[in-house]
């Protein structure tokens, strides 16, 4: 929210900080080729895709791959994912605080983990070399986070996001929580 009490539209924006420092971040960025370029220094693919799909606001996967085809033929460029599914929280979630807190603990996946955001916004927290790696994905964000990589990701208090999701196996998906509280520490991400 501004302060003319306006409510804005996130952006896409990375903020990294000392893995022991959760207050202030060291850096905030929201160029969209800088944020590219930190990333790509430990690893993991960031670009903004613009597609001119204009779906309906109820559209069914189907419709959601089939409007967003140039991407999903990108992503087949980039990896071998056999699995390409949409994952959509929208307004009037039964429990969204259960929603938010299956993802909101520290985690591990045995491959990557593609999101493509067609829609709304969240943020991925990922913990590597002893920092902390906020982005915030909004319409247009491609991200892969590396196998193995440590991470959470908060769709705040108010969910609203849709994403196109690849695979190579479904059970590379499955979260392998590290128990460490580390979640806790860092800014929530809240719409």
């Amino acid at each position: 929210m501004s302060t003319t009490g306006v409510t804005t539209e996130p952006r896409t924006t990375l903020r990294v900080f000392a893995e022991g420092q959760s207050r202030e971040p060291l850096r905030e960025l929201t160029d969209l080729a800088s944020i590219a370029g930190e990333l790509a220094e430990i690893g993991v693919r960031f670009e903004r895709l613009e597609v001119a799909a204009t779906l309906p606001p109820k559209a069914d996967q189907a419709t959601i791959l089939a409007g967003y085809r140039g991407v999903l033929e990108h992503v087949a460029r980039l990896g071998d994912y056999s699995t390409v599914d949409v994952s959509r929280i929208g307004k009037g979630v039964p429990d969204p605080a259960a929603a938010r807190r299956k993802f909101f603990a520290e985690h591990r996946h045995s491959e990557d983990e593609v999101r493509y955001f067609v829609d709304g916004s969240a943020a991925f927290y990922l913990r590597l070399n002893e920092h902390v790696y906020q982005i915030v994905c909004t319409r247009g964000d491609l991200l892969s986070v590396p196998a193995g990589t440590r991470h959470w990701f908060d769709m705040g208090t108010r969910p609203e996001f849709t994403a196109i999701r690849w695979f190579k196996d479904s059970a590379g998906w499955v979260g392998h929580y590290t128990d460490d509280p580390i979640a806790e520490r860092f800014p929530a991400y809240d719409r």
